[in-house]
């Protein structure tokens, strides 16, 4: 039976980006669709209701036409002819009264031969041609017709906030007939002519526009709005979610390092515990023999010194390896940690002399910790020891400036903070972060733990080490014990 796949936490938030920007894409695209759906459906709204009114008004003209001209005229003349200037004038004064205020621009009557009758254009009367489609619609199946003319792009228009009168123009074509009342659905008589004219509808037609744009700017901040919002919530879960891969790669190759360091730290433990009382019988032999022959100048003299100072130093290597490998628990009792600083700074007193480096205090007497009074002690020592090296080991250019090394504290409330300050080269960038690090070292003859013992014996009183660069440009090195 095949296994489950299982993803990993980036493979997961991937497939969490990837429909999130689908969901994004989605919701934009049914946004500007119900938008345009919208916008389209108030057009469609506003222009049938201009086509409702033009039809009104149409019906109004042929009845006012019918009932104040046309039988007037034929009971007065007998027949009607546009011809003769009294019957033109009263027409016209019929239809300009009737349309007077309602937009409309032209006004054109075809007879039954599609011959202009009429027109608000005189020099259009007589004409034959003009008739379109629309007015054998109206003539032959007695329909009427509208026209949208626009003089502008759609697409200009909405990107114009000012339409110019005339711009969009509605047109009807609609027969006109005999004995037509006001009334839609009225019964009427025969058909005497087609009347047309337009209607300028530019103001009403922006306001369509104005209400478009509303719309789709309103769903375009919407998506933008929650474009900005789900973007802000993947970028921070995507960094959280780094942090979280960083910390745990970060932490795997803790657990990896940690597991050869045990490795190696047993068989180095062992090793030296083998060669840790051989070691020292010869180093105790060494000085017992100078002692005997401390006057002495010849060349055994010299040999035995040599053996004496690097059983010495193979002593103290052996001793790192050994706390490093088996650390022990720490004690857990009242500390005076200036007691133990004042030590340390008694102790390396000469090596402060030899290199002409100033130490100062800056901690009060009173500086009270819980833990080991003896692990403490060769913490403070180890981090002194190592400034003091970086001191002596400065270049000759740089020794112009006396060494100094500043041993600070103070109570933060819940900590005690321990500040060790000098004035040297400071801490390599490249390196900073390796000096923690177990047998890593800068130095030609370090063993890499000193630091790496500090560190350790700082986690186990639960306290928390700092490198950093000092103002001055030197080391600074920050050690935070909490209260207990």
């Amino acid at each position: 039976m095949p296994r489950p796949v299982r993803l990993g936490p980036e493979q997961s938030f991937g497939i969490v980006k990837v429909v999130s920007w689908s969901s994004l894409a989605l919701i934009l695209g049914i946004s500007l669709f119900l938008a345009f759906f919208l916008s389209n459906y108030a057009r469609e709204t506003v222009l049938d209701k201009q086509r409702k009114f033009a039809l009104l008004l149409a019906v109004n003209l042929n009845h006012q036409i019918y009932q104040r001209f046309t039988l007037p005229t034929v009971i007065g003349f007998g027949r009607v002819e546009l011809k003769q200037k009294a019957q033109y004038e009263r027409l016209d004064k019929v239809i300009l009264s009737t349309v007077h205020s309602f937009n409309v621009l032209d006004i054109r009557i075809f007879d039954l031969d599609k011959v202009v009758a009429y027109d608000t254009n005189k020099n259009q009367i007589g004409q034959a041609g003009l008739a379109g489609e629309a007015v054998d619609e109206a003539l032959q199946n007695n329909k009427h017709t509208f026209d949208l003319i626009t003089r502008i792009d759609p697409w200009r228009l909405m990107f114009n906030f000012g339409v110019e009168p005339r711009s969009v123009v509605l047109r009807i074509v609609y027969p006109l007939r005999a004995e037509q009342g006001l009334e839609i659905g009225e019964p009427a008589g025969p058909i005497s002519g087609v009347l047309e004219f337009t209607q300028d509808i530019s103001a009403d037609y922006q306001n369509i526009v104005n209400f478009q744009r509303l719309i789709i700017i309103s769903a375009l901040a919407t998506s933008m709005a929650l474009f900005l919002i789900l973007r802000m919530i993947i970028t921070r879960a995507d960094r959280a979610n780094a942090q979280r891969i960083k910390e745990r790669e970060q932490l795997e190759r803790e657990l990896h390092l940690n597991e050869k360091l045990a490795g190696m730290g047993r068989v180095v433990a062992g090793i030296a515990h083998e060669i840790r009382n051989p070691l020292g019988i010869i180093r105790s032999s060494a000085e017992l023999l100078l002692k005997k022959n401390k006057d002495g100048t010849d060349a055994n003299t010299k040999l035995l010194t040599a053996i004496f100072q690097e059983s010495k130093r193979l002593s103290k290597t052996v001793g790192d390896f050994l706390d490093y490998a088996r650390p022990n628990p720490p004690k857990q009792e009242p500390v005076d940690a200036a007691h133990l600083l004042d030590q340390a700074l008694v102790f390396l007193e000469g090596k402060f002399e030899e290199h002409g480096i100033a130490a100062v205090k800056a901690y009060p007497p009173d500086l009270t910790l819980v833990g080991d009074k003896d692990l403490l002690y060769r913490a403070f020592y180890n981090v002194i020891s190592n400034s003091i090296d970086a001191l002596a080991g400065r270049k000759p250019e740089d020794r112009a400036q006396p060494g100094n090394i500043t041993v600070a504290a103070a109570d933060a409330g819940r900590e005690i903070v321990l500040t060790f300050t000098d004035n040297g080269p400071g801490f390599d960038p490249e390196v900073k972060d390796k000096l923690l690090d177990p047998f890593f070292t800068t130095k030609d003859t370090g063993t890499g733990l000193g630091l790496a013992i500090v560190s350790t014996i700082l986690q186990s009183h639960g306290a928390a080490i700092a490198l950093d660069a000092s103002d001055g440009g030197g080391a600074k090195i920050t050690m935070t014990f909490p209260k207990r």
